[in-house]
């Protein structure tokens, strides 16, 4: 997630794009501020009518008037180990919350081992809080390191719930979790969670006919999958994976998909592994973009970018200029970039804007509108000019 490594000594790479043609109606955007004083905010989600805000320390804020309730929605801060890349990452809302108030969050604790957590609670449709009290954990997953984690969890169209999980954290994956398909780190998992107790595996997961597979895994080979959403129009779910020495990747992931990790970082052999372990991806990715530091536009200061942040497709209806993009970002140049592609074919990638955040997120709301977190502590609405 938020991996602050401004590289000391990193050569200046050229930034190179995976075989995009230049787009010649790129929109153009702006950020309007919308909400501010936050505490390291990480995402923005909604209900199917009202926005919500997660921050990092185990808090979720609904949104109203233009500012963030005092009175947080949902308080776990006592269950969240936060810091670092760990704490609350994610909310999402059941696709039938207006009906049950059921809705899931993704978070770490630390209960002898450090643990990613996926649980469920409870409110009044309407109400503007939940009480932590109505928590039942879903499912728990043994991380052995703090970073990786992951951290997304949204909903299908088919209503399962997918879950990404980072490959656990250290270096080039040590216990080789994103190739092993018997571990639940280093994948996207769906499950459904409709049952009372603990959660079902839907009957059309693709490994259900191999043992070697956990029967959560929908597809595997991530390094740490921290943003990732559904395409609108195709189905495909596109991936921002965070990369590791040199490349941030977005990949286009479908049911069985292997994107290479810890093989490869992008489309490239990782260096730091065994010469005889196989690159078994069978997915490159999309986009690609190498680490680099640069000189930011008029100053004389330096910006890095080498940590993807994965966003959405753009779904509202304010801004035709936008249909069909997806934005996505990097967390520690802040620079954010704007990727067009049809039936999985490339057509445009483009740097959109060069704002000084930290974007930890990007998130929507009800009508399809987008917005970028800045873990700085504000909510920035998404304006093509």
């Amino acid at each position: 997630m938020l991996k602050l490594r401004f590289l000391a000594g990193l050569a200046v790479c050229a930034l190179t794009w995976c075989n995009a043609a230049h787009a010649q109606d790129t929109p153009k955007i702006r950020l309007d501020p919308v909400v501010r004083g936050l505490s390291q905010p990480v995402y923005l989600w909604h209900d199917g009518k009202r926005m919500f805000v997660v921050e990092q320390a185990g808090r979720i804020k609904l949104i109203a008037d233009g500012s963030a309730q005092a009175q947080p929605y949902l308080d776990i801060v006592k269950n969240v180990k936060s810091g670092g890349e760990c704490g609350l990452l994610s909310v999402a809302f059941s696709p039938k919350f207006q009906e049950n108030g059921l809705f899931y969050v993704d978070y770490t604790r630390q209960q002898g081992k450090l643990q990613t957590v996926i649980a469920e609670f409870h409110a009044d449709p309407g109400a503007a809080t939940a009480s932590a009290d109505t928590e039942r954990v879903i499912l728990t997953i043994d991380q052995p390191f703090a970073n990786h984690n992951g951290g997304h969890i949204l909903f299908g169209s088919d209503g399962m719930l997918y879950i990404g999980m980072g490959d656990g954290g250290a270096a080039n994956d040590p216990f080789g979790n994103g190739q092993n398909p018997g571990a639940l780190l280093g994948k996207i998992l769906r499950v459904d969670v409709t049952p009372r107790e603990k959660y079902a595996v839907p009957k059309d997961n693709p490994f259900l006919g191999d043992p070697r597979f956990a029967k959560e895994v929908w597809a595997l080979g991530m390094r740490n999958p921290w943003r990732m959403c559904f395409d609108p129009q195709s189905g495909t779910m596109i991936v921002g994976d965070v990369g590791q020495d040199l490349w941030e990747e977005v990949t286009l992931a479908k049911a069985g998909t292997n994107g290479g990790w810890r093989a490869r970082e992008g489309m490239h052999p990782n260096p730091n592994i065994p010469r005889e372990e196989p690159i078994s991806a069978d997915t490159d990715p999309i986009v690609e973009y190498q680490h680099r530091t640069y000189a930011r536009a008029g100053t004389n200061q330096p910006a890095v970018d080498n940590c993807i942040i994965g966003g959405f497709v753009y779904q509202g209806s304010l801004y035709p200029s936008l249909s069909g993009w997806y934005l996505y970002a990097d967390y520690s140049s802040g620079r954010i970039w704007g990727m067009l592609q049809r039936r999985g074919k490339l057509i445009a990638n483009e740097l959109l804007l060069e704002p000084r955040i930290h974007p930890s997120s990007f998130g929507e709301d009800a009508n399809g509108e987008m917005y970028v977190v800045d873990y700085g502590g504000a909510i920035l609405k998404i304006v093509a000019e």
